[in-house]
């Protein structure tokens, strides 16, 4: 599937640490190949995130993103409890 980078998610990206971005760029390339291959634990969120998805960067930072037209477009990335509050 091919994807977009939201500016909203390149301006978190480019904060974010070499190592964790290198971990990034791995899984959009695995999610490229199978967006639901099991390691990226894609699935659908609920609440004010309704509409949307998320993958697993790590065990602990998540990619959120939607779907228009066929192509995923991330929006948002950050820990868990960043970006849910939990």
């Amino acid at each position: 599937m091919q994807h977009l980078l939201h500016t909203s998610f390149d301006k978190k990206h480019k904060k974010l640490s070499k190592k964790l971005q290198l971990k990034i760029a791995e899984r959009l390339v695995l999610f490229d190949q199978n967006p639901f291959d099991k390691i990226l634990d894609n699935h659908p969120l609920h609440g004010e995130f309704e509409g949307y998805r998320s993958i697993n960067i790590t065990s602990d930072y998540r990619a959120v993103f939607l779907i228009h037209q066929e192509v995923a477009i991330f929006t948002d990335i950050g820990t868990h409890s960043e970006l849910f509050g939990k």
